[in-house]
């Protein structure tokens, strides 16, 4: 991968970023997306965000390399803190992390003032995905669009969110598989949940051997368990 051709993950991560916005790429992997973003002429301006030194070093030289380093900014910080207000960013990407970790990359970053609650969020957590729709609907963000992937093996969600006035409300059988996946089922989208469901018996089969039973961690289990046999079924 480089800034000439992108991983299928970055690439479908940089479909989402609007034409001419003013970006923020955090935790950036050497600037390849907004480099590569630039090159095309998607975006006007970009920051790169870096929070290791190293990783700040190889961004700033790969920007320098391409020549664009007066229209992407490279800076070294811990996530949201690579922006402030002053920068008017419309999208920001946060890719190839935890969904757990990125939740806490913007609600830091909102607790900081990060955040104008005007800019397009393109996530793309690695696993998590449920614990960070959760954050979006409590921080009124709707979710426009979702996509599912395959890459070396691993399977990869793209959530793509805009800010609204109101707080959005989701069930849970939508923040676990994504209101918009779970409506456009795929073959990805089946593999992935059937062997989920694998994962949600074994853990099931371990904790009724155990000892003292965790009866509430065994419920819950269950009943998510019993919402992927649900949407299995329906998508078949």
């Amino acid at each position: 991968m480089n800034e000439h051709l992108l991983s299928k993950r970055l690439e479908q991560v940089g479909k989402f970023v609007p034409q001419n916005a003013r970006l923020a790429d955090i935790g950036s992997d050497h600037a390849y997306l907004p480099v590569a973003l630039m090159l095309q002429h998607q975006i006007t301006y970009a920051i790169a965000g870096e929070v290791v030194k190293g990783p700040y070093q190889s961004a700033k030289r790969q920007v320098q390399k391409n020549g664009l380093s007066h229209q992407i900014d490279v800076r070294l910080a811990d996530g949201l803190e690579a922006i402030t207000l002053a920068d008017t960013i419309e999208a920001i990407t946060i890719a190839g992390m935890g969904g757990t970790l990125i939740r806490s990359i913007l609600e830091n970053g909102k607790q900081k003032n990060r955040l104008s609650h005007q800019e397009r969020l393109i996530l793309q957590p690695n696993i998590g995905e449920r614990s960070l729709r959760e954050w979006l609907m409590q921080n009124r963000y709707e979710i426009i669009d979702e996509t599912i992937l395959e890459e070396n093996q691993k399977i990869y969600e793209i959530i793509v969110a805009q800010p609204v006035k109101e707080v959005m409300s989701y069930t849970q059988q939508e923040l676990l598989f994504g209101p918009i996946l779970r409506q456009h089922p795929s073959e990805i989208l089946c593999r992935k949940w059937e062997r989920e469901a694998t994962q949600r018996q074994y853990v099931l089969t371990q904790l009724q051997q155990a000892s003292v039973l965790n009866q509430s961690k065994y419920d819950a289990t269950k009943q998510e368990l019993e919402w992927i046999q649900e949407e299995l079924t329906r998508w078949s």
